[in-house]
């Protein structure tokens, strides 16, 4: 679709009410092709990429936000991510035959967690939720309920192909004499369905579900799959592994081998790397005291 791979905000006008419509296409499938991942936990990914993004854009901040699910059913461990500048990347593991079910019986128990590093301040904000609910809308739904104290609705979708989002939000001051209008928004909402979502156009759903209430829809904004790992950064982390242990391992494998597990990218050191990344250390200027 035209609209793909785009964040598009939307409000009712002279209203305390938000929302934000996504679709991923292309950033998605980049995701899926980093492992084979079963169409199931594919699915699951897909979905928790959008909420990620959609969580990001309901705050200002510098930074990126994270959300990850770690649990005992038979997909044990997912992240999202998604930061400022809307680049996403995201993974899962799963340990056994993925069900088509609810969250119980997709994630067995477990909780999601809500992570926000702010660059500028060096701030980090988590808040921890459970698995509650039929599917992972309604955790995230929870999580505003519980930590942010904002009436939110979500709505998720995935097939093969693409990953789609609405979000619907009230904010806390009210700039509107309609107090009827959260609940008919939220009940219109609540009428959407999973085809709509994956088929129609923003524009097309927001006058599909809201005709008679007065929208306005924002231009999209581009979203991208990327990832931030680079080679300059695993040569930092070695540095603080220390020249030592750089040297035991080494000297065990013969090479320092590591692996980014979002994007499936493998970085090689040799002795010559291993070599130069220390090699300051050994030219650190000392102090003289000349007379």
């Amino acid at each position: 679709m035209s609209d793909a791979d785009t964040q598009q905000r939307f409000l009712f006008e002279h209203s305390d009410v938000r929302g934000d419509f996504i679709r991923l296409g292309a950033s998605y499938q980049a995701v899926r092709e980093r492992y084979s991942y079963p169409e199931a936990v594919a699915r699951q990914l897909g979905q928790a990429l959008v909420a990620s993004t959609l969580l990001s854009a309901t705050i200002k901040y510098s930074g990126s936000l994270v959300m990850q699910i770690q649990s005992n059913g038979p997909i044990n461990m997912l992240v999202a991510q998604c930061n400022h500048k809307r680049h996403i990347r995201g993974l899962a593991r799963w340990q056994r035959d993925v069900p088509t079910g609810d969250l119980a019986q997709i994630y067995g128990q477990g909780r999601m967690v809500i992570t926000i590093d702010n660059e500028r301040n060096d701030e980090r904000y988590q808040g921890i939720v459970g698995l509650d609910g039929k599917v992972l809308a309604d955790a995230i739904e929870g999580y505003f309920k519980q930590s942010e104290q904002l009436e939110t609705r979500l709505w998720l979708a995935a097939d093969e192909h693409q990953a789609v989002g609405m979000l619907l939000q009230r904010l806390p001051d009210s700039r509107s004499n309609d107090s009827d209008l959260w609940h008919r928004v939220e009940m219109l909402g609540a009428t959407v369905t999973e085809k709509e979502l994956l088929g129609l156009p923003a524009q097309e759903l927001l006058h599909r579900l809201f005709h008679e209430e007065d929208v306005r829809l924002f231009e999209p904004e581009p979203i991208s799959f990327r990832c931030s790992c680079s080679r300059e950064k695993i040569s930092t982390m070695l540095k603080g592994l220390g020249n030592k242990e750089a040297q035991s391992i080494l000297k065990e494998r013969g090479v320092i081998e590591v692996g980014c597990d979002f994007c499936n990218q493998h970085y090689t050191f040799d002795n010559v790397d291993v070599e130069e990344i220390f090699s300051t250390e050994l030219h650190t200027p000392t102090s003289e005291t000349r007379h």
